[in-house]
């Protein structure tokens, strides 16, 4: 069971989608546009090509858990989302993604310059991850 984790940006959207197996975290890409319908159709076709049962979309709180003002934004493309690819996408907690994926490839050694080209398909990866965990642990 493949299952795909977005997360959803306004330039930059980045990918990150499971092994077959849905055990362990596999390929990653990054969706480059500003356009709401661009990055649907891209999603769809790797829903497709890959034959994702599952979509994991990151989903923006602040520190406190409480939803900023980004969520509601967030909320609509999910319903996009789902519309698009016939997958209702998990909204999972995506706090400190990003920060982590940006120590992640500044630790590597890459400059912020090529950090923003891949930042968004690591936070991907780190919700996708951190979501199989989460599903490890509820399979024991």
């Amino acid at each position: 069971m493949r299952i795909m984790a977005v997360d959803y940006g306004d330039a930059h959207t980045g990918v990150a989608l499971s092994d077959p197996t849905g055990f362990l975290a596999g390929t990653t890409t990054t969706i480059h546009s500003r356009k709401t319908e661009v990055v649907l159709e891209e999603l769809s076709k790797l829903v497709q090509e890959y034959q994702v049962e599952e979509l994991v979309m990151g989903f923006p709180k602040n520190m406190d858990g409480t939803e900023g003002p980004r969520a509601e934004l967030y909320r609509a493309f999910a319903e996009q989302l789902s519309q698009a690819t016939g997958l209702t996408p998990i909204l999972w907690d995506e706090r400190r993604t990003t920060v982590d994926a940006h120590r992640i490839l500044f630790d590597a050694g890459k400059n912020a310059k090529k950090r923003k080209k891949t930042v968004d398909a690591v936070a991907a990866s780190l919700i996708l991850e951190n979501y199989l965990d989460f599903k490890r642990l509820q399979s024991h």
